[in-house]
């Protein structure tokens, strides 16, 4: 898999010795100022189909996301995941709930012959996704959409282990203030970096895991994890302590996987 490499890991990550010791989809994602919703307080996630009408699904939802993944119907004929990931300049964006990394346009995956074209990557720690009852410590998901706006996001757990290089060059980049961009176009990012080799994966139908909630998101939660170091885990939760959606009700629908 493609990786580029920017400052020796010895050197202090973008967040600061402090932090250790839109775009086209973002429409759908956040159409609220972000002080309005959040993951503590009286915008926690428990009130947020109370905060906008346009947030009614976040609490009507039938089909919410994120889920807990224990059981799943093995389909062995499952249409695969055929990556078209190219090279990106780096952008990286400080939304106020997480950390966003945005692509330039040509990046994309193909399954059951649509194209979902990939818009950007955020983190959220916890995961929000749990696999068998249980987080892992942080999830990336990397969101797509189709030309006619369909929204599809491959999902792709990390756990502690070795210092994760991409990892690293986002975080150096990483805005601390909310609102600010930093953009590198000297410095290339390719998806594939991030993601697994072996693209198996669990497949369902969700929603955004922010407001408004919009339904309909194809979700690919990937089997295979990657890997980042704890000190990597604990830049990020210095500004970000918790920011994962609660586990949603399954209610009717089926996990499929191969």
């Amino acid at each position: 898999m493609k990786r580029f490499l920017l400052i020796s890991t010895a050197m202090v990550l973008g967040f600061g010795v402090s932090a250790y010791a839109q775009d086209a989809e973002v429409e759908l994602q956040e159409t609220a100022p972000s002080s309005s919703w959040g993951y503590t307080g009286a915008g926690a996630a428990a009130y947020w189909g109370t905060l906008n009408s346009s947030y009614d699904a976040c609490a009507s939802g039938q089909a919410q996301s994120p889920i807990n993944i224990s059981e799943y119907l093995q389909e062995t004929n499952m249409a695969p995941i055929e990556p078209g990931y190219v090279d990106s300049g780096l952008a990286v964006y400080n939304n106020g709930k997480t950390i966003e990394v945005n692509f330039d346009e040509g990046s994309y995956f193909t399954n059951n012959g649509q194209q979902y074209n990939l818009m950007k990557l955020t983190f959220h720690t916890p995961s929000e996704h749990y696999l068998d009852g249980a987080p892992y410590p942080m999830e990336a998901q990397f969101v797509h959409q189709t030309e006619s706006g369909a929204v599809g996001i491959v999902s792709v757990m990390m756990k502690l282990g070795a210092h994760n290089p991409v990892i690293e060059g986002v975080w150096q980049n990483a805005p601390i203030t909310a609102g600010e961009t930093k953009e590198v176009d000297s410095v290339k990012i390719n998806a594939a970096a991030l993601m697994p080799e072996d693209l198996s994966h669990y497949h369902y139908t969700g929603s955004l895991t922010t407001p408004p909630c919009t339904e309909g998101v194809e979700w690919f939660v990937m089997k295979d994890t990657m890997e980042l170091s704890e000190i990597q885990l604990k830049a990020f939760q210095a500004l970000f302590p918790v920011n994962a959606r609660p586990i949603q009700p399954l209610n009717d629908r089926v996990v499929s996987g191969n």
